[in-house]
């Protein structure tokens, strides 16, 4: 095995899912520093989304906006926060899904327009953004961006005449996708979920001020008590009157992303009712009435495979253990080592913790596998850790099927699960044997009276793909 620290790295970030954005807003009458509450709230929702950050505070007159490429904590400072002065604020983080990775696509994103300024940030993906945009743009609007976000923004402006919630609710019964959106206007605090309900967003309280924002791990972070989640198709309006909502889509039913539930989420919050950890511990306890093995040792990958392994060593009797290290201080820009360092370096990323895995059967648990590199990857460091056996356990069904809404996926044909069997896989990634949650497993997980988005998972979606079933269409 050639152990190349570097490689193993970039294999880890590209072998997984990539998070889709995080959105965050505040509308305080009491005088709270919304900048610095937007900061905090960000910064507990980075894990879904690394490469921009961005806030935009409204003082009543004027949007004051700040982003940038890179993390909350890179992208911000005490000084900046202390100029960014108002009583009500809207912010994102950013991992690009639709639209190049660059700063003038960070959110959010501000223009002015009949009723004054208004700034939009947005978690998700329109499918028909593009013919939307081209419709727009015949009519001679200009896009400084290439995000559908700006679509968004454009229509409602558009409509500004008839008033900003006329405005909104007819912009957003022209869009389909999936959203969870936040718009600021110089007095209100506007919130919208698409009708499915696809992409999370909550409501919270601090005293009378109200928050929105994509997850409640983010209302704890801010010190704010959790209200209730935003209904799929509701339209929740905030200004000095409190909060007001509006039903905009009739029939609706919630099909919240399965995937929120077994990897992008924080553990520590509750979407739709579910709490995020206990959802994973119990998919752990699934897995192993579904794929029992014995074994001397349960490990998970770290982070988001440790809570179903723990559940897959409560269910089965064998004991849980660390056998894998997490390097948590590796970089983006991780300086690449010499050849020879690269022959003497087993990980950088993840090592093994030889103590706990030398000559024992291990139970390897991960949430997913996406295109199999870092799992096969993963199963040969634990092997020459002197593993006696490797028995991969998988906490979802397998991945079949790119998702259009909101998540990075790969094309289909770079999905492993797309093109071969279990076995293929197995013996691919070189394991001892390989089990996988099924749907009915995960769904019997995922306990409640609503419905979830399976569509990576059986290709089935709650709205249509787009027409050229490509991601491409939705890149354009």
């Amino acid at each position: 095995m050639n152990n190349d620290a570097v490689i193993l790295e970039k294999e880890i970030e590209c072998d997984k899912f990539k998070e889709e954005c995080g959105v965050f807003g505040i509308y305080s009458k009491s005088k709270l520093d919304v900048a610095a509450l937007t900061y905090y709230g960000l910064y507990a929702l980075q894990h879904r989304g690394q490469e921009s950050a961005g806030i935009v505070v409204s003082d009543g007159r004027n949007h004051n906006c700040y982003k940038d490429m890179g993390l909350v904590s890179d992208v911000f400072n005490e000084d900046i926060l202390q100029e960014m002065k108002g009583e009500a604020a809207i912010g994102h983080v950013r991992y690009s899904t639709t639209g190049d990775s660059k700063a003038s696509n960070a959110q959010p994103i501000s223009s002015k327009f009949k009723l004054g300024d208004i700034s939009i940030a947005h978690n998700g993906n329109l499918v028909n953004a593009g013919v939307i945009r081209e419709l727009l743009e015949d009519a001679g609007v200009l896009f400084q961006t290439s995000i559908d976000s700006e679509v968004i923004l454009n229509l409602i402006a558009r409509k500004a005449k008839k008033g900003i919630e006329s405005a909104v609710v007819d912009a957003i019964q022209a869009v389909k996708g999936s959203y969870a959106i936040v718009i600021l206007t110089n007095d209100k605090l506007i919130g919208v979920r698409d009708p499915n309900g696809i992409r999370p967003m909550c409501i919270g309280k601090i005293g009378e001020d109200y928050i929105l924002c994509s997850e409640s791990c983010a209302l704890d972070a801010v010190g704010a008590e959790f209200v209730r989640d935003v209904k799929p198709g509701e339209i929740v309006i905030v200004d000095a009157n409190g909060l007001k909502s509006i039903q905009f889509a009739e029939r609706t039913k919630c099909m919240t992303c399965a995937f929120e539930y077994i990897y992008f989420a924080r553990p520590d919050s509750v979407i739709d009712g579910i709490n995020v950890y206990s959802s994973r511990v119990l998919a752990g306890e699934q897995l192993y009435k579904e794929a029992p093995v014995e074994a001397d040792i349960v490990v998970g990958v770290p982070d988001s495979g440790i809570p179903a392994a723990v559940g897959y060593a409560k269910a089965s009797g064998i004991p849980y253990g660390i056998g894998l290290i997490k390097n948590k201080y590796v970089g983006r820009t991780f300086i690449s080592p010499s050849q020879k360092m690269r022959e003497k370096a087993v990980s950088v990323k993840l090592n093994a913790l030889k103590i706990n895995v030398e000559g024992k059967r291990v139970v390897l648990v991960d949430d997913s596998i996406v295109r199999g590199t870092t799992s096969r990857r993963l199963v040969e460091i634990l092997k020459k850790a002197g593993a006696k056996e490797v028995h991969f356990r998988v906490s979802s069904p397998v991945v079949k099927y790119p998702c259009y809404f909101g998540i990075d996926t790969p094309y289909r044909k770079e999905l492993i699960g797309s093109q071969m069997e279990v076995k293929e896989i197995n013996e691919l990634i070189g394991s001892d044997t390989l089990g996988y949650l099924s749907i009915d497993g995960l769904l019997n997980v995922l306990k409640g009276n609503k419905g979830f988005c399976l569509g990576c998972f059986n290709g089935e979606y709650p709205i249509s793909a787009p027409i050229e079933n490509s991601k491409d269409y939705l890149e354009r």
